[in-house]
């Protein structure tokens, strides 16, 4: 047993709280050790604030990501950069919030597409992602999962946009379905031939008669493996230089799917009735435990990458973040209740409330991040890619760019007397109710929660105190509301791709 699973067996016995920094025995194979340090990036999908066990989950056991936090810093006021998937992505790779962002919603090319389209709008040639800043000082580069800016053939594709490697699915909504016909390797298929395509979206009358019945819902090969291997490839075969691994795992995004030996890890009494596909995705006989089953494989996921660090040599040389696109979703037979997902947090994925965009952060690498540490300040996905510039320049990105992330390198390096704060953090939504909202001095929440009325009423909620975003004070303070309504008009900038009537022409 490596170092990573002793600690995490270690975690699993005495909860994700303990710090276990001194627990490491026997030094891992030699590596490089010195220059840039490597980078791991593990975005979730749809993973929801409370759905670990280091920010509480009592159900579905993480010990991987739990050692991590206990190993490095972990964050409590951390936002996506959007309440859905792509938008997140490019605020992501390019450090532009969704006022100024090129990609600002889920939309395809030429609008909603047949279910096997390939792509959504690409991210356009000029801009400059984290993968083609680090790709320019000599890392290798990968992204390995859920794409979703840009299909085969456009400028927004993976290798288009400074990755040398690219494994997993280019569309988004092909990644419904976790056992797909094919994925794509660079500009390439690979098909599998124990997959065949069905839709993922699929509803039941009445239960079936069996519970191997629901098996025409699986395949014989689990996406979530092929690009688990295809990670410890890249790292093995990057071990000699500095390398940006970029997984986008597409974990625990529905539908409902996970290896039958994952599910049987819960309880069966969890599920006294099967999910027939009502609200969206594929009918299911055990639901709650194949949410859990994907989640704990999430893990299982960052843990195994841990290994292939370990025996590569260079664990010791890799900073890793993990974070979630967004939060947990209201669909396809998610029983957030059940798990507590969101814990007191208002909505969930697909709009602005702090269920929508507060996600976890945790930061690990050793010698640097403090282990068992945790921060309070206010910081968004945006804030990654400055954050990991300074950490491989040793200085943030110039400030005449035109970046709205600010990096958190001082509060990870323990620095914090050091670290810029965000006067405000701004955030749009253009699809479904369309919405806006925005962050003032990391207390004061604005939000607009639909657009489409008029007028578009603003409601304002202090954070500190009522988290759960229950009780509207903007009756009781005018002087934030109308500081808030300026930024709101000074952050939106129009997009022709993702109009918002409403704010077009109030945007500068």
């Amino acid at each position: 047993m490596n170092r990573f699973r002793r600690v995490v067996a270690a975690l699993a016995i005495l909860g994700g709280g303990a710090n276990v920094s001194a627990m490491a025995a026997d030094d891992p194979p030699s590596g490089r050790h010195e220059g840039a340090p490597n980078i791991v990036l593990v975005l979730a999908d749809d993973l929801g604030w409370g759905e670990l066990g280091c920010y509480g989950q009592e159900k579905i056991p993480t010990p991987a990501i739990d050692r991590l936090a206990a190993e490095g810093m972990r964050f409590t006021r951390f936002y996506s950069g959007a309440p859905v998937c792509a938008p997140t992505r490019c605020v992501l790779l390019t450090a532009r919030h969704t006022g100024h962002a090129a990609i600002r919603g889920n939309s395809e090319v030429g609008g909603w597409g047949p279910e096997d389209g390939e792509g959504q709008l690409p991210l356009p040639a000029d801009e400059t992602t984290l993968a083609e800043r680090l790709q320019s000082r000599g890392y290798a580069t990968a992204c390995i999962g859920k794409w979703g800016l840009g299909g085969p053939g456009t400028e927004g594709h993976p290798c288009n946009q400074g990755f040398d490697e690219f494994y997993g699915y280019i569309c988004q909504r092909r990644a419904h379905n976790l056992y797909p016909s094919h994925l794509w390797r660079n500009h390439q298929v690979t098909t599998f031939a124990d997959n065949c395509w069905f839709s993922a979206h699929q509803r039941l009358k009445e239960p079936l008669a069996n519970e191997s019945d629901y098996d025409r819902y699986r395949g014989g090969t689990y996406a979530p493996q092929r690009m688990l291997d295809e990670a410890v490839s890249f790292i093995d075969r990057n071990r000699d230089r500095p390398f940006f691994l970029y997984f986008a795992s597409p974990l625990p995004h529905l539908a409902l799917q996970a290896p039958p030996e994952w599910v049987d890890r819960f309880p069966r009494d969890w599920d006294p009735e099967p999910y027939l596909g009502q609200s969206g995705y594929l009918p299911n006989p055990r639901p709650r435990a194949t949410y859990a089953a994907m989640i704990a494989y999430l893990d299982h996921s960052v843990g195994t990458i841990m290994d292939a660090l370990d025996r590569a040599g260079v664990a010791e040389h890799t900073i890793v973040l993990f974070t979630s696109d967004n939060g947990t979703t209201y669909t396809g037979g998610v029983d957030r209740t059940f798990f507590d997902s969101l814990r007191e947090l208002r909505g969930h994925k697909g709009n602005l409330w702090e269920g929508g965009i507060r996600v976890p952060l945790v930061a690990w690498w050793p010698g640097h991040v403090a282990a068992a540490s945790s921060s309070a300040h206010p910081g968004s996905i945006q804030d990654l890619l400055p954050t990991l510039v300074e950490m491989v320049d040793g200085t943030p990105p110039d400030a005449a760019t035109s970046l709205d992330g600010i990096s958190l390198a001082p509060t990870l390096l323990g620095r914090p007397a050091d670290q810029r704060a965000h006067a405000v953090l701004y955030f749009e939504y253009p699809e479904a109710n369309q919405q806006q909202a925005v962050i003032l001095d990391g207390r004061w929440k604005a939000i607009r929660p639909n657009l489409k009325k008029t007028p578009a009423r603003l409601e304002l909620y202090d954070l500190e105190t009522d988290p759960g975003e229950q009780r509207d004070v903007a009756a009781d303070r005018p002087d934030v509301v109308e500081r808030a309504r300026d930024v709101m008009a000074t952050e939106h900038v129009p997009s022709v791709r993702f109009p918002i009537p409403a704010l077009d022409g109030e945007g500068k």
